[in-house]
Order: C-alpha cells, then structure tokens, then sequence
C-alpha cells in the first residue's frame, strides 16, 4: 500500500486518480486542487458563449463527490503553497485558511497551465477578459448579458482566438480578431488551410487584423474602450486575451527538478521526473513528439493529459507502462468548416530543418454520383522526403471527416511510409467514400 498525494485534479490529475483507484486496491489517495471546480472541458467554452449549447452542465465529466465515494480524499480550493521534496511533504492551505501538511509515498504533479498575460498598458482595466477557467467563461457569459457590450475584440488568433471570434459573433456582437501572425492558425495549419479558414470567418463577418501587434488598452470610467495596435486604434466594448499558454512550474521552478525550454517539467516515459517517486502530467509537463523522432516537446492538449493521467496511474500502481507519445492531434470546426491535422506541417517539419515533400488532393467525400451532402475535402501528407515516413496530414471539409486524421496519427507514430500507404485497405461504400478516395490519391501521386 502507498499513500499518493496528486497535486491539481483536473484532466491529468483526474485521469491518474481513477487509474489508480479503479485498477489497484489498497492505496492511500490524496488530492489538492486550487479550484471550486474540476474537470472542466474548457473547449466546450465557446459553445457555451456562442449559445450554441444550453448552458455548461455539461462540460463537467467528474465531481469531488464521485471522487470520494472511491475513497479519494480531495480537497477543493486548497492551493499547495510548497513542496518539500526531501523530506516529501506537502503544504497547502484552503480558502478558510486551515493548513495541511501531508506526506507522501509517491507525489503526482499535475498543475497545468497558466495563460500567457503581457503587461499591456491599461491591462488592468475592466471588460479585458482572459477565459481559461469555467470562471472566466461565467464571467464572460454574465457581462454579455448586457447590451452596451456591442464590439468585442479577441487577441490571438489561435484555436482558442477563433473558437472565441465565432462565439461572439454567434452572440450578435460585432467581432474582431487581432494578431501578430500574418493569418489565423498559423501555428496548426499550413498556409492555403490557414487562409482557408481567414476567408471563413470574412465571409462571417469577423473583422480580422492579422499583422497587428497590440500596443495598449484605453478606458474611460475604469472600463476598456480602445485596443491600440502598432497599425490602428479601434473601439471595443470588451477584448479577450488568449494568445497561448505556459506550463505552471511555479512550484518546482526552484527545486533542482530538471526543466524543458520552455520551463515545462521534463518527464520519462513513465511520466517520472529527475526527482524520485515524483511524477508530472498533463500541461505542466513534456510529451515525446513521435513526429519528431521521439524528441521531448511540450503541446499542450487535454487529450495529451489524459493519456499521460493514465500512464503514471498504471506506473504508480505496479504495472509498467511506457507512453507511445502524440502527435499533437487537433481540429477545429467554424461555421462548418471542418479542418484537423496531425504530426507536423510542411512549415514546421522546414523549421525543424527536416526535408520534407508533400502531396495534395481535393476530391469529394463519397462517390461522385452521390448527390447531395457531398462536398470536397482537401488532403494534404507531409512526408519525409529521404525516409519517406509520413510526418503529419491535414484535412479540411465541410463534410465530417475527422476520423481519417486518426489513421494518420497512428502513421505518423508507426512511420508508415507514403508508399505503404498507396495500397492501404481502405474500404469502399459509396454512402461513405470514393472508389479512388483522396487520402489514396494523394498517396499515389506523391514523388
């Protein structure tokens, strides 16, 4: 029998204490989370401000009760302030100031991550918005009630920044979406998908100013009324900032425990770190990009902390288990346009300093002769061009076809080569697919 205490209990933190406490009997479990909430599905944000759902019940998949009911003891609204981890234990201190001090055999971290905030001029003023937490959203959601809210600006053009630009759109406010990149997405799509999806939401009616720094936030009467940039000055009722995230070390950052780049808790693939019986997962950690020959990398993704929950669950219980590591797979659907993607891009895969080569097709989803609810989808495989793997693949549609990302995913982890791919048995139903589909087309057309 050990005593585990887990350090944050969301996504990570939740996967690793139901591995434990549903596949091995006897153990101590103990759990600190900062928040009043956990398990928030926090891509379901935008739905919830786009009212494109009903309301956020059901972004929630774990509760503190269920937790107990076990044998778990969580504590809610518990901060751990310090971690000693010679002597290996753990301080924390709730909202009502009650102290804990808690020992343990084996420590999980699963912390998380913490948006990425500049210190803009006027940041401080009201209706500027970050949206990280079911808070946040709630925040969000209760000012949108009032109608002075008419122009809102969102900072960051990521997946998160278009996501959100829909949602207020959705609401019935005029929408801009700012960033320093020179379209949307350019960090998970190459260019013709990126742009692709630039021109969606214009014919939407978003207001997008790509290749805009922002400089400062004005008010007047303590409330936001201008987002400057270093190209113009525009009105705005209410920005939202969401221009990426940082793992949150904060509690290590001082402990000698070895650390990624970009000050990510490096991890095994056991999901151990340099200290022993400590283990980091989720956001706060690396993971081991497949698309990068295994390389430690940091692409933060729920599904990602899951997966690692459950390999230091299964570690931590007994069983030794290796994490087979991602390949950062994603997508994002916008007014209908679907678009996913898995590995690297041709930009990144060139940015990396890898040869690459790519092949792509545009062909309908099912047989030709199907007349309706058939449109096209476009296939790009981004491959090595020496070894011939495949490095990565996007998709983009109107039509549902995310499936097919995930056989690329696991491609890309088992380095099938664009020319097994030529033959691969994939099977044909015209209610489903093209006798000569695109993702073989595209295969066979590759150099």
């Amino acid at each position: 029998m050990s005593k585990i205490v887990v350090v944050g209990a969301n996504h990570a933190g939740t996967a690793a204490i139901n591995t434990i406490l549903d596949n091995y009997e006897g153990n101590e479990v103990v759990a600190f989370d900062a928040n009043s909430n956990i398990s928030f599905l926090g891509c379901g944000m935008a739905l919830w401000i786009g009212n494109q759902i009903s309301g956020p019940d059901g972004l929630f998949y774990q509760t503190k009760e269920q937790f107990e009911a076990k044998g778990c003891t969580i504590h809610m609204e518990c901060p751990v302030e310090h971690i000693d981890f010679d002597a290996k234990v753990v301080y924390a201190k709730d909202k009502d100031g009650v102290a804990y001090e808690e020992s343990y055999d084996k420590l999980i971290l699963a912390t998380g991550s913490l948006p990425i905030l500049p210190r803009f001029e006027g940041g401080d003023l009201e209706n500027i918005q970050q949206v990280k937490l079911f808070q946040d959203a709630k925040e969000v959601v209760d000012k949108l009630e009032n109608p002075s809210i008419k122009t809102v600006a969102v900072v960051g053009a990521g997946y998160i920044g278009v996501e959100l630009a829909e949602a207020f759109q959705r609401n019935g406010r005029h929408t801009l979406l700012v960033d320093m990149a020179p379209t949307c997405m350019a960090n998970n799509f190459d260019p013709e998908f990126s742009e692709r999806m630039a021109q969606n939401l214009a014919d939407n009616g978003i207001e997008a100013h790509y290749g805009e720094g922002v400089d400062r936030f004005e008010g007047t009467d303590g409330k936001v009324t201008k987002l400057v940039t270093n190209k113009g000055s525009y009105d705005v009722d209410m920005v939202c900032v969401c221009i990426g995230f940082r793992p949150n070390n904060e509690l290590v950052k001082d402990s000698g425990m070895k650390l990624f780049a970009n000050g990510a808790i490096l991890v095994d693939r056991h999901q151990q770190t340099s200290i022993p019986d400590v283990y980091a997962v989720g956001d706060c950690a690396t993971i081991f990009n497949n698309s990068l020959d295994g390389e430690p990398g940091y692409i933060a993704l729920a599904s990602n902390a899951v997966r690692s929950g459950i390999v230091a669950g299964h570690n931590i219980g007994g069983t030794a288990l290796e994490t087979a590591g991602v390949q950062g797979s994603s997508g994002i659907c916008i007014y209908d346009l679907k678009m996913v993607s898995t590995g690297l891009t041709e930009s990144a895969a060139k940015r990396a300093g890898i040869e690459v080569k790519t092949t792509t097709v545009t062909g309908c989803q099912k047989a030709p002769f199907i007349e309706h609810d058939n449109p096209d989808a476009t296939c790009k495989i981004v491959y090595d061009a020496n070894t011939r793997a495949i490095l990565g693949a996007q998709i983009a549609s109107t039509y549902d076809m995310h499936g097919n990302i995930n056989m690329f995913s696991l491609a890309v982890e088992k380095k099938v080569t664009i020319d097994e791919l030529k033959l691969l048995d994939i099977f044909f139903l015209p209610h489903f697919n093209a006798p000569y589909n695109y993702i073989t087309l595209a295969a066979l057309q590759a150099e």
